[in-house]
């Protein structure tokens, strides 16, 4: 792994879980030390997820998802161990010890190409701010209404038109101007910028770091409208989103996140008052951004025109509605607009329709009937073969039904007709989703109660447990490492899967239940055993004289474990009967398991 060992258990140990996870997801307090939320590893309506605050553990009940916060940060920002573990170091001012130098290298470049680009950050930003050949870029920017605060906020920069300016200014060595995005090497062998006569726009990971950059080109300048870095070590275009790492707070917050084209758009709803707005790098929105997203916020609102590519978007729109378990809407906006011009014109009407997002479906049925002449016979039927066509798409029969009703209604033909016209056209076969919620409670069976008290007080049940105890392997496995006494994430490293699985699921749930009360349950139920081996054993011939005393004493003991006993006797006696259980044990005797 590379880092010094009780490193790692500094880091867990200073590390907040519950102020970590609430950046990527929604959490609510539902116990002493328990959070509860909606899973980001797998889609749910009920929240399965659990994280207990104090021993730094997270379980969901409906996937299996487990771990500590270094395996959270891991999932969730699709990073490895190492840089997870470094993450978290960052956040709790702990520098970190190294023991091979192959994890020190990598964190190391990483830790050199972020630097790189955070010089590159600042050295566009102040070229923007203070250079003389950079004013018409702030002419443009002020044009676009983006004050200077704006500017600031956003970080965003200017790349002079200069073939080598940032090169010769951060004297970068080749490996990490080329590693970063930032630049190249010539056929000339000299070094060369990447972007030029540029507004820069810096994208940063959801910790804040920046990776990548964004430039567009100042009107009637040459080459695309946009440029953007391309994958680097430490950029994925698939995984990365501009403005995510401002938007998070607002997007938790809200419940909904607004994906955008353009860098541009996320400032202009951020101006608006709406500051959950994110942008996909030139690239068209995935299943893994979406992925991404989900862990913030439920509802997705596309700011752009999501209509554009037909059936093969509404495919995949609808698959991840059903696969990621989300809410897809659109936003409408007038013709001919974008988000960032709305917001210069009119910032009021770009929340009016960000309020009034609707879902895909019902965006794309409007659409068609408002360009339909609803007038005529022919415009009516026409533009009820254009919204059946899409109303056919959907995989619900019971959406369909309802769009069915909502058409039937504007072009004045009988639902019965529209739903007789789609089966004719062979509509899809239903697909639901399939939603896993949490059970109940886990089972409260006499050995999952006693490990769950074992895990939360064990100073509570010292002297009153046995491995012994335990029948159910998991169950004694999950005690064996616990008595070692050694700590409980050490605990669930050395178990077996089923016992490590056990005691994480048990960790994430607060205990209220009275020591010597479950112990006396669990004690009397190995008791009954043994007493019922006695019994048999006398039954078949077994030296009455010999076996009815351990009996008798067994039997006594019994009685005092009834929950009508007073709590004193009930504890004498569960480690009256647990010490003879060890003495037993020790000595070869033989007890019933």
């Amino acid at each position: 792994m590379g880092i010094v060992a009780e490193d790692i258990a500094r880091v867990r140990d200073a590390t907040d879980f519950v102020q970590v996870a609430s950046e990527r997801m929604a959490l609510r307090k539902s116990g002493a030390s328990q959070w509860t939320g909606l899973c980001p590893f797998h889609a749910e309506n009920t929240g399965s997820f659990s994280i207990n605050a104090e021993k730094k553990l997270f379980y969901c009940f409906g996937c299996q998802a487990k771990g500590d916060v270094i395996s959270f940060v891991r999932e969730t920002e699709h990073v490895d161990f190492v840089t997870a573990v470094e993450k978290l170091a960052a956040r709790a001012n702990i520098v970190l010890r190294y023991d091979n130098e192959a994890a020190g290298r990598d964190r190391q470049r990483r830790d050199v190409l972020i630097e790189a680009m955070e010089r590159a950050v600042d050295w566009y930003h102040d070229r923007l701010l203070s250079s003389p050949d950079a004013g018409p870029a702030r002419s443009y920017l002020r044009n676009r209404g983006y004050v200077r605060e704006t500017v600031e906020r956003f970080r965003i920069g200017w790349a002079p038109d200069d073939w080598d300016a940032l090169s010769k200014a951060l004297a970068l060595p080749e490996k990490v101007l080329t590693d970063t995005g930032l630049g190249f090497v010539n056929r000339r062998n000299r070094q060369q910028d990447s972007f030029r006569a540029r507004v820069m726009f810096p994208v940063f990971d959801t910790a804040g770091k920046p990776v990548a950059f964004g430039g567009r080109v100042m009107p009637g300048g040459d080459g695309p409208k946009y440029k953007n870095s391309p994958e680097t070590p430490i950029y994925s275009k698939r995984r990365v989103l501009y403005g995510l790492n401002w938007a998070k707070e607002d997007a938790v917050t809200s419940g909904e996140v607004v994906v955008c084209e353009g860098y541009t758009d996320v400032i202009a709803f951020f101006a608006a008052g709406a500051p959950r707005a994110v942008a996909t790098c030139g690239t068209a929105v995935t299943e893994e951004h979406l992925r991404v997203l989900r862990t913030f916020a439920p509802r997705i609102v596309l700011a752009y025109d999501a209509d554009a590519a037909g059936q093969a978007a509404a495919d995949r729109f609808y698959e991840w509605e059903r696969e990621l378990n989300l809410q897809l809407a659109v936003l409408d906006l007038p013709d001919g607009s974008d988000p960032a011009d709305l917001a210069r014109r009119d910032p009021a009407a770009l929340l009016a329709s960000l309020a009034g997002a609707r879902p895909f479906l019902d965006f794309r049925v409007e659409r068609a009937l408002a360009a339909a002449d609803l007038s005529t016979m022919e415009g009516r039927a026409k533009a009820a073969e254009l919204a059946l066509g899409m109303i056919a798409e959907h995989p619900s029969d019971l959406v369909r039904d309802q769009y069915l009703g909502k058409v039937a209604a504007r072009v004045e033909i009988p639902a019965e007709q529209l739903a007789r016209s789609i089966r004719a056209t062979g509509a899809r076969p239903v697909v639901r989703p399939i939603v896993v919620n949490r059970p109940a409670a886990l089972s409260d069976g006499p050995e999952t109660e006693a490990l769950r008290v074992a895990i939360h007080r064990p100073e509570d049940v010292a002297g009153m447990l046995h491995d012994r105890l335990f029948r159910d392997p998991a169950h004694r496995d999950a005690y064996l490492v616990l008595e070692h006494g050694q700590p409980l994430h050490d605990a669930i490293d050395a178990a077996s899967p089923d016992a490590a699985d056990l005691l994480t699921r048990l960790a994430v749930e607060d205990s209220a239940a009275d020591a010597v009360d479950v112990m006396a349950g669990l004690v009397r139920v190995w008791t009954d055993r043994q007493l019922a081996r006695l019994n048999a054993s006398m039954a078949t011939g077994a030296d009455h004289a010999e076996v009815a005393p351990l009996a008798n004493w067994l039997g006594n003991q019994r009685e005092l474990l009834s929950d009508s006993q007073d709590p004193a006797d009930r504890r004498v006696a569960v480690e009256a009967l647990v010490a003879w259980l060890a003495q037993q044990v020790e000595g070869g005797g033989a007890v019933t398991t």
